[in-house]
């Protein structure tokens, strides 16, 4: 069974830092890039950050560069985002996401609010 479970989520005031984590199993890990989306009320869902699994390159939007950072230990299957100044306009809710030219797959997210 393929799983995605993020956990990390909470309330912070504005300028905290949080770290998400996303721990996969039912797939072969190292094999999917693996992201982060994140969905505000009435608004799309958008991508925050993503890694490789061939060479650990790195991708950000704009609105996250220089304030979070994303890495993965291949050993225990999991993804780090590490999200440090945050803004109110970080809230959202944030999923964990696994994709290759093949599959792609979704955790159920975790809740991140941000107050100011």
């Amino acid at each position: 069974e393929v799983q995605l479970v993020e956990s990390g989520g909470g309330l912070v005031q504005a300028g905290g830092s949080l770290r998400l984590s996303c721990v996969v199993s039912g797939f072969t890990f190292d094999e999917y890039v693996i992201g982060w989306f994140r969905q505000a009320p009435g608004k799309e869902r958008e991508g925050v950050s993503a890694i490789s699994s061939v060479d650990d390159s790195t991708y950000y939007a704009d609105s996250v560069k220089g304030r979070f950072s994303i890495s993965r230990d291949n050993a225990k299957n999991t993804v780090y985002l590490q999200m440090n100044s945050l803004k109110p306009e970080d809230t959202a809710v944030y999923y964990c996401n696994a994709i290759n030219l093949r599959s792609t797959y979704w955790g159920q997210g975790t809740q991140v609010t941000v107050s100011s």
